[in-house]
């Protein structure tokens, strides 16, 4: 079995870039909160701004890319699961509520005998 590293490479430049998309992503929140007095429509365009300007610098390094890439594969995946009917929803849901019920009657019980051992007859409190 051979055991290959694998190392990702990024240039200064591509640092550069994630460098600036953070500093753009970080003024656009402080603008927002620093133009308080302002109406709320110049606030979420100050933010939004901040967030689009990052996410277009971001995309423009190595790693931005490769980010968006993963997230479409994500995405793909996600939309291959098979989800479960409403029938079968709640059917495993009555399941889980039953098992509960079981184990914390089990969980009283053992509870009980325990100290009725420890209070009553050992202790005899």
């Amino acid at each position: 079995m051979s055991n290959q590293s694998v190392q990702t490479t990024s240039t200064s430049s591509d640092k550069i870039k994630v460098a600036l998309a953070i500093f753009a992503a970080f003024a656009g929140v402080v603008g927002f909160y620093y133009l308080a007095g302002q109406p709320g429509l110049t606030r979420t365009l100050v933010l939004v701004g901040g967030l689009a300007l990052a996410v277009l610098i971001l995309y423009t390094s190595t790693s931005g890319r490769e980010f968006l890439s993963f997230a479409k594969e994500a995405v793909r995946e996600t939309r291959k699961v098979v989800w479960p009917s409403r029938k079968e929803a709640t059917q495993i849901t009555g399941i889980v509520f039953a098992f509960v019920f079981v184990m914390a009657l089990f969980l009283w019980l053992t509870d009980k005998t325990i100290a009725y051992f420890l209070y009553d007859l050992i202790l005899r409190k």
